[in-house]
């Protein structure tokens, strides 16, 4: 389990934990509506040709009030005021140098 802070979340975000497995994400949020992206990292041109591994890629449960949206390297959700859970089970296990976490807003993240 981990737990994340906005201000770590804030600008270039965090690299993650290792993904195995169901994963659950608890974002607590005390301001307005925030934004939360889980990223795969770019290469060096800035895209994500020949990465060692697509980062967002599995079956993710989100209610229609996040503004869920999902590619194989990139996972983004509207945070609303309070707690907000979303699961996710990776295709496969995700190394956590090859993705960042990012957000906007006041919300703490817990995975677990």
């Amino acid at each position: 389990m981990a737990s994340y802070t906005a201000a770590q979340l804030y600008g270039l975000g965090t690299v993650g934990e290792n993904l195995i497995g169901l994963k659950t994400f608890t974002f607590t949020n005390t301001g307005n509506s925030s934004y939360f992206v889980l990223e795969t990292i770019p290469n060096n041109n800035g895209t994500f040709t020949n990465v060692p591994q697509t980062c967002a890629d599995g079956t993710w449960s989100a209610s229609t009030s996040t503004g869920f949206i999902q590619t194989p390297y990139v996972a983004t959700a509207i945070i609303q005021p309070g707690t907000t859970v979303i699961t996710f089970t990776p295709t496969v296990s995700i190394t956590g140098t090859n993705y960042r976490l990012r957000g906007t807003g006041v919300f703490a993240l817990v995975i677990s």
